[in-house]
């Protein structure tokens, strides 16, 4: 323990043994070497500031350009799905040519026409479900107004209360939020009528 404290005795000695005497030492050497030093000070000021001024610099054009390139991708959000709709377009044009072109009856040219529109719609609802888009089921199933706009109610001795006997209009969903509700009758159940 004695050894210790005579230790740090002369550690504390050796310190202010390199200091100097007097704080006037100090001051004459401050003043000696001190436009150097300010000078050097001044040019690394200078070099850092003009650093910080690139680097806003730069920020500021990464932060346009990402401005730009969002700007881009929502002008062009839907350019995937519309591609896909054209191949529908030229089917249906396919279809009434072909009904129109169709020799014989009318018969003939109608069911033509019905069997190019048949695959034109399943060619459709195909495209819509690679791009996440699926219909609701409504018929037979309890009313859900997230999901089902109730256009009016009927009596049914088949359906149950509040659940749909049938739709004007499907409802499809988008990924998992509903695209569009469907629209329908609902049920209010064995010889009532609203």
């Amino acid at each position: 323990m004695i050894d210790e404290t005579k230790e740090q005795e002369s550690v504390g000695e050796q310190d202010t043994a390199n200091a100097p005497e007097d704080l006037g030492n100090v001051e004459t050497i401050t003043e000696e070497g001190g436009e150097a030093e300010a000078e050097a000070l001044r040019l690394e000021l200078e070099e850092t500031r003009d650093q910080l001024m690139r680097v806003a610099a730069e920020f500021e054009n990464y932060k346009k350009r990402m401005e730009r390139e969002k700007s881009k991708m929502l002008k062009y959000a839907g350019e995937n799905i519309l591609r896909e709709l054209l191949t529908t377009v030229d089917n249906l044009d396919r279809a009434l040519e072909q009904g129109a072109a169709a020799a014989g009856d009318e018969a003939k040219k109608l069911e033509a026409m019905l069997h190019g529109l048949e695959l034109t719609q399943r060619g459709l609802v195909a495209t819509l479900e690679r791009f996440g888009v699926e219909p609701l089921k409504a018929v037979d199933m309890t009313f859900n107004p997230d999901e089902h706009d109730a256009m009016t109610m009927e009596a049914s001795d088949t359906v149950p209360a509040n659940h749909v006997l049938r739709e004007y209009a499907k409802g499809y969903r988008f990924k998992d939020r509903v695209l569009r509700h469907a629209q329908v009758v609902v049920s209010s159940g064995p010889g009532k009528e609203p």
